[in-house]
């Protein structure tokens, strides 16, 4: 290969043969697109959309649990039926709690990552014009607000929001108002498109990997979001059969989980857990694939044990279908079993810790670039540590059984699953966005965005594990009764300070997210200097990704710092040919 056209494979330009594809329409190209980039953007501005509806949730929830017995006649003139006498109604407050971990675990969390990153990244990084199923891809998608209307509807219809919590225990939710059937049948809608985009993503990875991409050249990204389609695949029928059996209970006369019916709401604590479990690692999984990706391109460093990172994603995932029964240690479960239980969940600490520990090396004595991206990559470590601990006491029943039911769990499971999570999805979209839009984001908005949203996390959720110790019961209206625990007062006060920081910075976030779309400096094929293919596209990518013929590829996607390159030369990427390895320190390509 020639030095200019080494240059330009090392900035992402292709040198082949073109492919192109006709003209579309607006409504063709954007909204009703079977383009997985655009229903990929789809996932994630409706997800984020949702975040901030679960969030504005969680601020009235804080204002309530901040300060209890207090009148907001200015909230009340904005919302009247949330607020009566000045107070928030207890109705609409539990309401709120149901709704509010409703949308950010199922609306917010699990599109963002599982339907937005994974259609954006899946194709791109495997060499592929798209996913497998182009039609099914965008039903799945459209699946999704239609499950979003069921859900919202259930705000405005006689006697509200349901007030059984996102886990809908029976038999408080076989009794509860119509709400609870809407929020039945938006479950049940999503696990459906759920179910259609994780077909779509297991068949694209199989079986439409470009040349040279073999299963051990995958990036750490496609490896997490495939296994958690396969994950997938066998939880999510499970909760919707329980919502189909809970649905039949409510409004067809069935007693699946009405114990005056000689049927068992316990049923729907094993079926509902058997999803749930795996679901807090169909979360968390795509957010360790970004954020070993984030951290091997900004550390410069290869990632450390790539093997054993694949290795552990898939005991992860094996081992999540067998640990549900720790969150039912107080259910009156056999002694025997809880133990079997606990040895499952403690085992599953192994390779979450193997991957902790191949994080941190990747890191150390790295030459990081400590942009936004790979500060909330640095950052997700941190809470998943600081979350992982917790999960430990938790799962021993010895101490759940004191700590089940307190805001010892709260604090715990916003750790694990929501704020390190939270930060996968940040650390992915600062590093993606200028391939998704062609435009870079604010850098400095973004630090800030980062600091104040950190210090709002532990702000918010670290002294909930004090509280939780001295007793303190979750999903209360009101702590007044229980100030004899100690100083409950001034917590929930840091608490709910702690919240509205975390809730302002994210629309620092906001602004630099819409405003760096439109106005953002134009970025560069490969501003990173990253080695994994979606680089080698233009930005933004065009409709079949590649302006010209698909990648081939060389090698593995982590060869950073390489002692084998040619001086000036710190980053490999898949598409170079050994030739052209060889020359690229000559004409000053990959110096960038």
């Amino acid at each position: 290969m020639a030095h200019g056209g080494t240059q330009a494979a090392l900035a992402g330009h292709a040198t082949h043969a073109g492919h192109h594809h006709e003209p579309q329409s607006f409504w063709r190209r954007y909204i009703f697109s079977t383009d997985h980039k655009i229903i990929a953007i789809q996932y994630l501005l409706t997800s984020l959309v949702m975040a901030a509806v679960g969030g504005f949730l969680a601020m009235l929830m804080r204002v309530q649990l901040g300060w209890p017995g207090r009148q907001w006649p200015l909230l009340e003139a904005l919302m009247p039926n949330a607020f009566k006498g000045g107070r928030m109604d207890p109705d609409f407050y539990y309401g709120a709690v149901t709704m509010h971990g409703t949308i950010m675990v199922f609306f917010f969390l699990t599109t963002a990552l599982s339907g937005g990153f994974a259609n954006f990244l899946i194709p791109l990084q495997i060499g592929a014009r798209d996913m497998a199923f182009p039609v099914l891809n965008m039903i799945s998608y459209w699946l999704f607000p239609v499950a979003i209307v069921f859900a919202l509807a259930s705000f405005f219809v006689q006697g509200g929001a349901p007030g059984s919590g996102w886990t809908a225990y029976p038999p408080l939710s076989d009794r509860e108002p119509l709400g609870q059937t809407l929020w039945l049948i938006s479950v049940f809608i999503l696990m459906l498109a759920f179910l259609a985009g994780g077909i779509n993503y297991i068949t694209t990875t199989l079986n439409l990997r470009t040349k040279g991409m073999s299963m051990s050249r995958l990036p750490l990204t496609v490896w997490t979001l495939f296994v958690t389609a396969l994950v997938g695949l066998f939880a999510f029928p499970a909760l919707m059969a329980a919502a189909l059996m809970l649905i039949f209970d409510r409004v067809g006369g069935t007693h699946f989980f009405d114990p005056a019916g000689g049927g068992d709401p316990i049923l729907w604590q094993h079926l509902f857990w058997f999803f749930g479990h795996p679901e807090v690692y169909i979360v968390i999984l795509p957010a360790m694939g970004i954020v070993s990706e984030v951290l091997a391109t900004h550390a410069r460093k290869p990632v450390f044990g790539y093997r054993y990172m694949v290795g552990s994603t898939l005991a992860i995932a094996g081992l999540s279908f067998i640990v549900w029964g720790h969150h039912m240690f107080a259910s009156g479960m056999s002694p025997t079993l809880g133990s079997m239980f606990m040895a499952t969940t403690l085992a599953i600490a192994i390779p979450s810790a193997v991957k902790t520990f191949n994080w941190l090396a990747t890191i150390y004595r790295s030459k990081m670039r400590f942009t936004t991206a790979a500060l909330y990559a640095v950052g997700f470590v941190s809470l998943f540590i600081t979350g992982g601990l917790t999960g430990i006491i938790l799962g021993n029943p010895s101490t759940d059984l004191y700590f089940h039911d307190t805001y010892f769990v709260v604090g715990h499971f916003h750790f694990i699953m929501g704020a390190a999570a939270l930060f996968g999805v940040f650390a992915g979209l600062y590093h993606w966005f200028p391939k998704m839009f062609g435009r870079m984001m604010n850098e400095r908005l973004g630090k800030i965005h980062f600091w104040l949203t950190f210090l709002g996390i532990y702000g918010t959720f670290f002294p909930m594990h004090f509280l939780g110790t001295a007793g303190m019961p979750r999903r209360i209206y009101s702590w007044e009764a229980y100030q004899f625990l100690g100083d409950v007062a001034t917590l929930n006060h840091i608490i709910s300070i702690s919240a509205f920081v975390l809730g302002a910075a994210q629309l620092i976030f906001a602004f630099n997210l819409f405003y760096s779309m439109f106005r953002g400096p134009k970025a560069e094929r490969n501003p990173w200097q990253a080695n994994t293919l979606e680089w080698w596209a233009p930005s933004p990518p065009p409709h079949g990704n590649w302006d010209e013929a698909e990648p081939v590829v060389y090698r593995w996607p982590y060869e950073y710092s390489p002692k084998y390159a040619p001086e000036g030369v710190d980053h490999i990427p898949q598409w170079l040919p050994e030739p052209a390895v060889a020359t690229a320190g000559r004409d000053g390509a990959g110096a960038r």
